[in-house]
């Protein structure tokens, strides 16, 4: 007789089999490989190939023993590699339970005809029990069993939630033996996304919908990864800033982010909605270009590998661009789309941002308000009829159609908040009285203080405080805050001050929307452009060699402003052609929503964060980490 090398280890693994009690084979010829201990998962190296005995009932599920069926095939088996950065411990051991048993990795979905969202089947509670079954599928949020022969599996598709009973008699007559029925149970974790067929929807004592499943559950897509509890809200603290999440993580777990997320669909959908049954036709403007023209504030900057020599800035607002359609002859225009500052990243600032804006020929600024409070009245209703809460946001938006706006005139209530009257804020003694105001009444001065941004401080210390608890207007804002806006003097207020046709609406203090009466003569808009040129150099303010303390002055303290308006020759030379009188109108869709969720941080209206929350989650990946998945 021959002498057999493998006869012990065969002998061993026949011993084992017969000791294990995790799959009926039905039968079946399998191929396992049994790898050493010490190979790596997927190592070819001191492998050996047995058959397995039909006539044995139990499949092992050892740790280092890996098995495949003739009839379905791997497509993943071997994609994790050893040693990569996203080979933790629990990913390894995940992976290696699911390959130690029969159900196919990642399978192919197939949609059957009776296949049905959860939430359809809501519609279709106490049936006949006699009808046809069920399909459908999602992601497993609990399990909870009840001795050997039953369990309860909770599973969550678009936010709603089923409870499917799952029970060895049901499943009996698939096939399926005692010791499947316990090895599935055993396989599923919270986080898998499974699907399943089932008969009879009803409603569980505790009012949960549910439905008897026929069969038992497919893991279509197997979660690798500890599957974190359910926590409401957690995704908008403070501690969940330092403790930072991938965002996809924190969806699962935080109902409240798709919430969000889908209060923003609905808000958009109802402005375009509104746009559209007036007439107003949606566009595309460009967002890289030479120019960054329409606001004052500092873009993004780069080149083209077809135009290396030429500086590229992404748009900080399309403003000029909707304002050449309009030269061009369309009459009723928006947009909704992004742009980029490059500026600072706080709670109500993200140097990239959703704006809507509107152009309309004939509208003046009178028609834009009302247009404007018609516009935030219909999203009210839209948010309002959302299956969610939003307790935090102003009740006044929701409570009444018909409530009133405060409208405040700009110079007249400052004069009227400071006790003293504004200088002239076109002369050129303003910058150094506006200083001498500051300085007598105790106000901090804003960085960079020029002109402009003396003025907007003063505003946001006095008046705009007054929206918190109703919607106010602002109007007859300072020219010199206003470039692209026509402009007249002001027919009450002393000291004959420039102010624009232009208002801007504020609620719960935030600023919501902004518009005004386009500048459409050439020669004015030139002028505007040049005035804000002289806030942006050093020649618009007093420039001392050195500070009350006899020291020099920092540079940051008489440099000039580069986030200033530049003169757009492009835009000057289409305005030649004539542009006939438009009204414009401007909001922040992130601010909007903002409002109408109660959510106190722009990132928190974002599908994935601000700036820092999207570069932090690449930023972590670059580092190495250690078996736990620990950044060394």
């Amino acid at each position: 007789m021959a002498f057999d090398p493998l006869a012990g280890a065969r002998k061993s693994v026949i011993k084992l089999l017969r000791q294990m009690s995790d799959y009926d084979l039905n039968g079946k010829y399998l191929l396992y490989k049994l790898s050493v201990p010490e190979a790596p998962i997927g190592s070819p190296r001191s492998t050996q190939f047995l058959y397995h005995d039909s006539r044995l009932q139990k499949l092992p599920c050892a740790r280092r023993a890996c098995f495949a069926t003739g009839v379905s095939k791997s497509s993943s088996r071997d994609t994790l590699k050893a040693g990569s950065a996203h080979a933790t411990k629990e990913v390894q051991e995940r992976l290696e339970e699911l390959q130690c048993s029969t159900v196919p990795l990642y399978p192919r979905y197939q949609r059957t005809p009776e296949a049905q969202s959860i939430r359809s089947l809501q519609g279709e509670v106490d049936v006949d029990a006699d009808a046809d079954k069920d399909g459908m599928s999602g992601r497993v949020s609990s399990i909870r069993l009840s001795g050997s022969k039953l369990a309860f599996v909770d599973i969550v598709e678009d936010q709603t939630k089923l409870q499917a009973v799952l029970s060895h008699s049901a499943s009996e007559g698939t096939g399926v033996t005692l010791a499947d029925f316990k090895h599935l149970c055993r396989l599923l974790r919270r986080g898998d996304y499974v699907s399943l067929k089932g008969n009879r929807p009803y409603k569980a004592k505790n009012g949960q919908l549910s439905i008897r499943a026929a069969t038992m559950p497919v893991i279509l897509s197997p979660c690798l990864r500890r599957f974190p509890v359910e926590d409401r809200g957690f995704a908008t603290t403070e501690l969940a800033e330092s403790n930072f999440q991938p965002r996809h993580v924190e969806m699962q777990t935080d109902p409240e982010i798709l919430e969000t997320i889908k209060a923003r669909a609905t808000l958009i959908r109802t402005m375009r909605r509104f746009f559209e049954s007036r007439h107003f036709i949606e566009v595309s403007t460009p967002i890289l270009s030479a120019a960054a023209g329409g606001a004052t504030a500092k873009p993004f900057e780069t080149k083209a590998t077809e135009f290396p020599h030429r500086k590229l800035s992404l748009r900080i607002a399309p403003e000029l661009w909707l304002k050449r359609l309009i030269v061009g002859g369309m009459d009723k225009i928006f947009e909704i789309g992004p742009s980029f500052r490059n500026e600072g990243l706080d709670k109500t600032h993200n140097p990239e941002f959703t704006t809507c804006e509107f152009y309309a020929v004939g509208h003046d600024l009178r028609r834009l308000m009302d247009m404007t409070k018609q516009l935030v009245t219909g999203i009210g209703l839209a948010i309002k009829a959302l299956p969610y809460q939003y307790t935090n946001a102003p009740s006044y938006l929701f409570d009444s159609v018909d409530a009133s706006y405060e409208e405040l005139d700009f110079i007249p209530s400052l004069n009227s908040a400071l006790g003293v009257d504004l200088p002239n804020l076109s002369s050129p003694s303003a910058h150094s009285e506006l200083l001498e105001l500051f300085h007598s009444h105790g106000l901090p001065l804003p960085s960079n203080p020029t002109v402009p941004r003396l003025v907007d401080k003063l505003s946001s210390l006095h008046l705009e405080s007054r929206s918190v608890h109703r919607p106010l207007w602002i109007t007859n804002i300072p020219e010199c805050l206003s470039p692209l806006a026509k402009s007249y003097i002001h027919p009450t207020a002393p000291n004959d001050q420039p102010v624009a046709a232009r208002a801007e609406l504020f609620i719960a203090g935030k600023e919501v929307v902004n518009c005004y009466e386009e500048e459409n003569s050439p020669f004015e808009q030139r002028r505007k452009f040049l005035e804000q040129q002289k806030y942006g150099t050093l020649q618009s303010r007093p420039q001392p060699n050195s500070n009350k303390s006899g020291t020099k002055a920092a540079k940051s303290d008489v440099e000039g402003d580069e986030e200033v308006m530049k003169v757009d020759e492009d835009y000057l030379q289409a305005l030649e052609w004539g542009l006939p009188p438009t009204g414009g109108w401007g909001c922040g869709v992130d601010r909007l929503v903002m409002l109408f969720t109660g959510k106190e941080r722009i990132g928190d209206v974002l599908s994935f964060g601000n700036l820092r929350a999207v570069t932090r989650g690449a930023e972590a990946d670059s580092h190495p980490r250690d078996e736990d998945g620990k950044v060394q």
